[in-house]
């Protein structure tokens, strides 16, 4: 049973710093690459970042580029989320997935487990 809970959402004011993360029971992160999503109400869910099984190789959002870090610690199943310089616009909630392959992966259908999500809200 794959198994992923994201954690670390909030109310922040803009210009602040939320870290995220995303704890994968058992067998979950199984040398797979891992990436978080987001869906703000009435949007469709949009690709942040991802991260390779090994860590080497990262990609982002245009729109997050430079204020969001995505990392992982294998030997703790965890996936990170460091977002900082938090705007109005980041406001959503956050899913992270796992992915079919161990490398990067920029596409919904490129993943096949979910997280329930985490709520991250900016105030202007």
């Amino acid at each position: 049973q794959v198994q992923l809970v994201e954690s670390g959402g909030g109310l922040v004011q803009t210009g602040g710093s939320l870290r995220l993360s995303c704890a994968a029971s058992g067998r979950s992160f199984d040398r797979r690459g891992m990436g978080w999503f987001r869906q703000a109400p009435v949007k469709e869910r949009e690709f942040v970042a991802t991260i390779s099984w090994a860590g080497g190789s990262t990609i982002y959002a245009d729109s997050v580029k430079g204020r969001f870090t995505i990392s992982r610690d294998n030997a703790k199943n965890t996936v990170y989320l460091q977002m900082n310089n938090l705007k109005p616009a980041d406001t959503a909630v956050y899913y992270c997935a796992r992915s079919k392959g161990s490398g990067i992966a920029i596409t919904l259908s490129m993943y096949n487990y979910w997280g329930q999500g985490t709520q991250v809200t900016v105030s202007s």
